[in-house]
């Protein structure tokens, strides 16, 4: 698996130490608040694996994430493809930090080395993020990295329940556009 190096972060595969700091952020609600219902101990795990395996077989997916300095796990963050079924297709951007990360522009620091991925090793033309209306962190991340957004294009997630989860944002950022 290719590794992502930042000034303060690595992007790598993901190790067995990975999976208690990975369950902890997908049972906590803060974390979770934009996601879904909390996930236990044997879907996270689950989840690592079925990361694994998609990279292997693309060459891209979701990386590990770890400071630099210390070593720490502090998340994820990737590249995946739209789900099938969704108004829109093409490969989607995506970060999920523990909350003792947030607000240190980590999310930013990690999503503008996944772009650099996608856009110079995948050579893909236009990477897509999807959040929900009400995610105003993620979508702020999404600005910072270059990303729009055109109203004309939020729908509404099939496959959430009804309530806050259904409205959904979309960004693009096409490769060469400016930060």
């Amino acid at each position: 698996m290719y590794e992502l190096h930042t000034d303060r972060l690595t992007l790598r595969g993901w190790r067995d130490s990975d999976l208690e700091p990975w369950a902890a952020m997908n049972a906590d609600p803060e974390v979770r608040k934009h996601l879904g219902d909390l996930l236990t101990r044997e879907q996270t795990d689950a989840s690592v694996a079925r990361f694994q395996a998609e990279f292997e077989q693309r060459g891209y997916g979701w990386w590990a994430v770890e400071v630099r300095a210390t070593g720490e796990f502090i998340g994820f963050a990737g590249l995946d493809r739209v789900d099938d079924g969704m108004p829109f297709s093409g490969v989607e951007i995506g970060w999920r930090l523990a909350r003792t990360a947030w607000g240190k522009g980590y999310a930013t620091e990690a999503a503008l080395a996944v772009l650099a991925y996608g856009f110079d090793t995948l050579e893909l033309s236009e990477i897509l993020a999807v959040t929900t209306s009400t995610n105003m962190r993620s979508q702020a991340v999404m600005r910072r990295i270059g990303m729009t957004r055109d109203p004309a294009d939020d729908f509404e997630d099939p496959e959430a329940p009804e309530g806050p989860l259904r409205p959904n944002v979309l960004f693009r950022r096409a490769c060469g556009a400016r930060v």
